[in-house]
């Protein structure tokens, strides 16, 4: 490319001139191409080590004047070809220009602005393209990586880094390429290169470690290898970016969905060095998930910035330090002490943003007040103008919620006014129902006297504790959450506040107000439909809590299927899961309807990722961190429990529900509180607690079952002696209660000791536990995935266990491909989860005739392209352009499997419609008209010369055409029609069973299709060892079926006659109608043999010259129509006219088969089998291959420079 001239003063130093002229000099860098020496290897090598532009472009063109020792470099090329084309450029454009200037300064300073109004040109016309906001150097790099690895322009460089790569016992230093799809690295050291390219999808494990061996390295696992980089300037930062791209990878594998970058992220102020778009966009992808996360905000929320500063708090009459966070709808605080102090200020909720006055007590404050009379004081601020500012510019963007913490049904009663309370009354939600302002328990317990036990009181003092609270802390989104608020919140909700603060703590408050009357429009449009997912829910509607009061009638059901159908709509990737309801149910106890529908999309989609997918993938993964954090906590019980294989049993059904499908109503329910104020890690923390208090149970155990039995009747036991609601009895505690039960246990104990022994989990830990668990459970369910399709096809192919587990993941690899590198369609449409494994991924029509041409036996050269379309067709049964694996492996199968007479068939079939489409055929208007004129003359099969094989298909066809000829009355076409009914039902059943291998139902060949199976035949053998005796064979057996095909010809037009006489003449004799057909069969072979330039001839001049024959039969007699016009062979004494379809002419399957039988060669060649492991070996060495291929030059022009 061009490049602003630049100042060179060694020209020799390091490069080698190639071209020279008077003025310019072509110049090839040391250590790239042939040759070199030891000087081209140690150039090379500090090229790779120094980063040096020069091996990205080892050409260049250096202006030269006689009377300067300064060189300018105006050009440079990454091959020889871009290069050579800048050399003539200059050449031709200006050499002759330059030539006649008298001043060597002149010459200087005109080719500097001519080069300068070259690039500027090139820029303007860029200007309409996307704008490149990666420096310079990156995109050098990213040039490099494209060029080294083979990648296509879609493939976006990360980042890059120096560092060691571990080969054996040898680190050998280079560079380090973090794509969004592939890790690649590169080294070039003294003459030998190391190149290596992962897939990210394939990644199993990330770790960083410190040993003996490999000090401060990563180790990157896949199923086959480890692989070990270390002495990283920056570890940390490599290692978390490592793990940011293994997760889109495996969200990739789970949802299917292409990585986006982010377009509406801020351009930074000033060009980072080295730092690419997608690397700021990344980064801020992990600080938005950490903000939220912290936060317990909405998807769509986008940190801005944040700051250091101090809050005033007034409860405590105290500042306190910690980091302001403003996003596009919130201010929050977070103190840097743990459990200090957080606050949460909706934009929504602000009135005034305003500067205080500036003390050294209290330097820079802001001042922040809401809606409902509370103050938030901020001090400390390093930049409080531009602070202001950009809360004021959100606070702009923000509309006036005039309903603020009000009822988020007014938007419904607005929407329907119009229509008056008949139209609200007619939705499927409206606020007329009960349980759209009342929870379940208020409902059924509202008429209950009221109770002045003790245990009445209690839950009255803690409602007054709340209360107290409230009014020193703030109530509502804007409430400071403290240590004090935790405290209260371990000792139990009050049930009369349960419902506000679990739609409070769990951020389900702030999505609800927001999306005001969202739930009743998404009700609107889901009642009514039906679905896999709304029968699932049908049929779990009445196991949900059926001992409660409030799910023993329709009131409960009802609002549960309603909660239930409107998230499946909401969400339709989920859909529903089991343990869904038994969790929705328990929130309708406390919360409205809408308020329970929110909480369930804050669980199913922030609070507990993944766990209700179709592979409850989260909970899995959350079973491995538990596992782990067993290891670390208990030891002596993990290795114990691991020989029983316990916790993998237990903590499913612990995690999915909260515990409460294992433990009494009453006190999982506390649970539920602590999780949506604290997260997971309290649900990890009481299930360690359960485990530590039965370990010497436990260990004592022989068997799994007597491990269960005693975990499931210490859960059945643990009670709230504090419920002031009627007792609910539990199930599984009344099944196994036995006659000595055990000891109750008390819920608050039980999680006051969780939080005494395991309260040093941090939800960060976890998370990055989790990140480490989900790359082997994603990896695991892809390996179970391919186990189940291996057994699935081993059935249905004669490839062996191992070759189907190779073909599936180069299969799988193809598909994957299409994911991030674009597609003709998209690869979430080409992905469904709910169909069965063997067909979930789908290629393309491109994607299979790559994998074809790499993988099918049949070698074609340049027609194996039309060939691998046309078997795309054969297999694409329901014409969506779409094939899955089985399909792809049943046409694999018979290539490499069938015997002869089935890969004839599939060959046979493949030059047949649909596989053969009317545009390749010569002229496709005559073969339309072929197919849709003459069919009638096409199917009786009386034209084969083996017509004794024939004779019920005759039959058939004889007595279809009665059928027609007889145009009866209404009754016999009644008649007719039930017969043809039931035909059909026959042969539609006789298709369900297991089919003899039958050649009869194959139809006739005509002579356009005949002539692509002899270019197929032709193409086929150009790689063969026996090359020419099959040209020869295939020469034979094109003329043969050429004779036999004119012959039928002749026989059926014979036969036409003798049906239109007979229409006319009273009907003959049946024998000497057969006697007539057989003379008219001899004589049209005697006129065939009579003809001129017979195919005898032709085959002994085969046997003199077979190279002159084969080619002369086959390409001239059989590849194109309008070459047959000039061949030899005369049909009738008259030369036939490539360009008039000879609409007449046709053979049958077994003609063809026969005819083949004949030759030895062709027998061998169909019948010999073929190993698919070399062609798979080869499939997976193509990218090496194609990476050798990109990074040598493009023509390496080896002419003497002149």
């Amino acid at each position: 490319m061009w490049i602003q001239p630049e100042e060179v003063l060694l020209a020799g130093a390091l490069w080698v001139s190639e071209r020279a002229n008077p003025f310019f000099i072509l110049q090839r860098r040391r250590g790239h191409g042939r040759g070199g020496g030891l000087s081209g290897l140690l150039v090379g090598t500090l090229d790779v080590v120094l980063d040096s532009s020069a091996r990205v472009a080892p050409y260049r063109i250096l202006l030269q004047t006689s009377d300067s020792q300064i060189y300018w470099n105006v050009a440079c090329g990454s091959s020889r070809k871009e290069i050579t084309e800048h050399w003539d450029w200059l050449e031709s454009n200006l050499l002759q220009t330059i030539s006649i200037f008298d001043n060597d300064e002149d010459v200087t300073t005109f080719v500097k602005g001519k080069i300068s109004g070259i690039i500027a040109e090139e820029n303007r016309l860029k200007q309409g393209e996307e704008p490149e906001e990666d420096c310079g150097k990156f995109r050098e790099a990213e040039l490099k990586m494209r060029r080294l690895f083979g990648m296509p322009d879609e493939e976006k460089l990360v980042n890059y880094y120096s560092c060691s790569y571990w080969k054996g016992r040898v680190p050998r230093q280079g560079w380090l390429y973090l794509s969004v799809n592939h890790l690649c690295f590169y080294s070039f050291l003294l003459g030998k290169e190391v190149t290596l390219v992962v897939q990210w999808t394939e990644v199993t494990q990330l770790e960083k470690n410190a040993t003996l061996v490999f000090p401060e390295s990563v180790r990157v696992s896949t199923r086959h290898t480890e692989h070990f980089f270390s002495m990283f300037l920056n570890i940390n930062d490599t290692f978390k970016l490592m793990e940011q791209l293994a997760n889109i990878a495996m969200r990739q594998l789970l949802d299917n969905e292409a990585f986006a970058a982010d377009r509406s992220l801020p351009k930074p102020s000033k060009t980072l060095k080295n730092v690419s778009a997608l690397k700021r966009d990344l980064d801020a992808r992990a600080k938005n998930e950490r903000y939220r996360a912290m936060f317990r905000l909405m998807q769509d929320e986008r940190l801005d910035g944040h700051t250091d500063c101090t809050l005033w708090t007034p409860f405590a009459k105290m500042h306190v330090v910690g980091q302001l966070f403003i996003s596009n709808n919130y201010i929050c605080f977070n103190s840097r002490e743990e459990d200090l102090c957080q606050l949460i200020i909706p934009l929504r909720e602000v009135s005034i943003v305003e500067k205080a006055d500036s003390s050294s007590v209290l330097p820079c404050p802001v001042s922040i007040s809401t809606k409902n009379k509370m103050n938030f004081l901020f001090a400390n601020l390093k930049d409080r103008d531009f602070l202001v500012q950009r809360i004021s510019d959100f606070l702009q963007r923000t509309p006036d919620s005039s309903w603020g913490d009000s009822s988020p049904l007014s938007l419904i009663g607005q929407s329907a006014s119009s229509s008056g309370p008949e139209a609200i009354r007619g939705r499927q939600y409206h606020p007329g129902l009960p349980t759209a302002s009342q929870g379940l328990l208020q409902l059924y317990y509202r008429d209950t006297p009221e109770d002045l036990g003790p245990k009445a009181m209690k839950e009255k003092m803690k409602e007054e504790a709340w209360n107290i609270h409230f009014s020193e802390f703030g109530r509502g989104v804007c409430m400071y959450r403290t240590s004090r608020t935790r405290e209260l919140v371990l000792n139990g909700i009050p049930e009369r506040l349960r419902g506000e603060l679990w739609l409070l703590f769990s951020g389900a408050q702030n999505e609800m107000v927001t999306h005001p009357g969202y739930y009743g429009d998404l009700l609107e449009q889901a009642m009514g439909q039906c679905s896999l997912a709304t029968e699932e829910i049908e049929r779990d509607l009445h196991r949900s809590m059926p001992e409660h009061r409030a799910f023993q009638n329709e009131m409960g059901i009802a609002a549960l299927r309603r909660v239930l159908t409107a998230y499946a709509h909401r969400n339709p990737g989920i859909g529903y899961c089991q343990a869904m309801n038994i969790v929705t149910s328990v929130l309708l106890l406390y919360c409205t309807e809408e308020e329970a529908f929110w909480l369930l999309v804050a669980l199913c989609e922030r609070m507990l990722p993944d766990y209700y997918n179709t592979r409850v993938v989260g909970a899995l993964v959350d079973q491995g961190v538990f596992e782990e954090l067993t290891r670390a906590f208990l030891p002596l019980l993990y290795e114990h429990m691991q020989d029983l294989g316990v916790i993998s049993t237990i903590s499913l059904s612990w995690f999915l529900t909260l515990f409460l499908s294992v433990m009494p109503f009453d006190s999982a329910v506390l649970l539920v509180d602590c999780f949506f104020y604290e997260g997971i890690k309290v649900i990890f923390q009481v299930a360690l607690a359960v485990l530590h208090d039965n370990m010497d149970a436990l260990l004592s155990c022989s068997d799994e079952g007597e491990a269960m039995t005693i975990l499931g009747r210490y859960l059945d036991n643990v009670v709230n002696r504090q419920t002031v609601a009627p007792p609910i009895p539990h199930l599984h505690a009344l099944l196994t209660s036995g006659d000595d039960p055990p000891q109750e246990i008390d819920i608050f104990q039980l999680i006051k000791s969780s939080y005494e022994k395991f309260g040093s989990l941090r939800s960060d830990v976890i998370e990055q536990m989790r990140f480490k668990q989900r790359l082997k459970v994603i990896q695991s369910l892809e390996d179970t995935a391919k186990r189940s399709v291996v057994r699935a096809m081993m059935t249905e192919s004669a490839f062996s266990i191992e070759e189907l587990e190779e073909l599936y993941c180069l299969f799988k690899s193809k598909h994957m491909t299409s994911c991030y590198w674009g597609s003709s369609s998209s690869a979430a449409e080409r992905h469904d989860p709910s169909l069965p494994y063997l067909e979930q991924y789908r290629i393309d029509p491109a994607q299979f005739i790559q994998l074809f041409t790499a993988l099918a036996p049949w070698v074609c050269g340049g027609h194996t392209p039309t060939l691998s379309a046309r078997l795309f067709r054969l297999l694409d049964q329901n014409q969506d352009r779409l094939v899955n694996f089985k399909e792809f492996i049943t046409g694999l199968s018979g290539m490499y499997h069938g015997d002869m007479m089935e890969k004839l068939k599939l060959l046979y079939k493949l030059h047949l419609p649909p596989a053969l489409c009317p545009e390749e055929a010569e002229s496709a208007l005559e073969a339309t008209h072929f197919f849709i004129e003459d069919e009638p003359q096409v199917l009786p099969p009386e034209c084969s010369l083996s017509s004794d094989l024939d004779t019920s298909a005759q039959q058939e066809v004889t007595s279809g055409e009665e059928l027609q000829d007889g145009g009866g009355d209404g009754e016999e076409k009644k008649e007719e029609k039930v017969k043809d009914y039931r035909y059909y039902l026959r042969m539609w059943a006789r298709e369900k069973e297991p089919r003899r291998g039958t050649i009869k139902d194959l139809p006739r060949m005509n002579q356009e299709q005949f002539i692509e199976l002899c270019k197929t035949l032709y193409n086929m053998f150009s790689e063969e060892p026996q090359e020419q005796q099959l040209y020869h064979a295939i020469a034979t057996v094109a003329s043969l079926l050429l004779r036999i095909g004119e012959v039928g010809k002749k026989f059926n037009n014979g036969s036409k006659k003798m049906e239109t006489a007979a229409a006319q003449a009273p009907p003959l004799d049946p024998q000497r109608e057969g006697g007539s057909g057989e003379a008219q069969v001899c004589q049209a072979l005697a006129d065939a043999q009579l003809e001129p330039g017979t195919p005898q001839t032709s085959d002994e001049e085969a046997k003199d010259d077979t190279s002159v024959s084969s080619y002369s039969v086959v390409s001239s007699g059989s590849l194109q129509c309008e070459d047959i016009a000039d061949d030899t062979v005369l049909i009738g004494g008259e030369q036939r006219r490539g360009s008039v379809l000879d609409v007449d002419w046709s053979i049958t399957f077994e003609q063809v088969l026969a005819s083949l039988l004949t030759e030895p060669p062709l027998v061998d060649y169909f019948e010999r089998k073929v190993n698919i492991q070399d062609k798979m070996v080869a499939c997976k060495t193509q990218r090496a291959v194609e990476r050798q291929i990109s990074s040598a030059s493009d023509h390496e022009d080896t002419q003497p420079s002149v």
